[in-house]
Formats: C-alpha cells, sequence, structure tokens
C-alpha cells in the first residue's frame, strides 16, 4: 500500500475475512480489470495465474466495492419495473 492512505493494511497474505475467504486476492484490488492483459491495471505487478488465492503483490490496494445483497438487487430490480410500467402507462 501506499503511505498516507488510510485504508486498511494487511500484514500478511493470509488475512482473512469473518467468512474464511482470502482477502489479498486480485479479485479484491482496486487494479484488477478482466479486460487488459494478465487482467490487471498496474503494470509494476508480476502475472499472478490464480487471480482468487492470496498472493504476495506488493502493489495491492483493496478496491472499495458496496455490496449488494441479492434480496435487496430483486427488489430494486421489482421497483424499476413498476416505474417503468407506470411510465409506459400499462
Amino acid at each position: 500500500m501506499r503511505r498516507g492512505v488510510s485504508e486498511p493494511q494487511f500484514a500478511r497474505r493470509s488475512e482473512t475475512c469473518d467468512c474464511g475467504a482470502n482477502l489479498k486476492v486480485c479479485l479484491n484490488c482496486v487494479s484488477y480489470d478482466p479486460t487488459v492483459a494478465y487482467k490487471c491495471r498496474d503494470r509494476r505487478a508480476d502475472p499472478v495465474e490464480e487471480k482468487h488465492l492470496a498472493n504476495y503483490c506488493e502493489w495491492f490496494e483493496l478496491a472499495k466495492l458496496v455490496f449488494v445483497a441479492p434480496a435487496e438487487e430483486k427488489f430494486r430490480a421489482n421497483k424499476a419495473q413498476d416505474q417503468l410500467k407506470k411510465l409506459l402507462g400499462d
């Protein structure tokens, strides 16, 4: 991590969340991008084959993602459909 950034830092690559999943994995990094070469936007990083497993990348920076539970997402979809029906007069 870069100095001066006030985000959680992982002391070890084996840091896990409450569910037991590894946190320091490519899929949780801000540089992860499935549309670029090696699926990483950071050109300094070494290629990693298994993006879902913990690794030693020194350029890892935890992505700030918003969790949406599946039940909430269905509710949002239903709400959007209702709004569309009202708009179209159905």
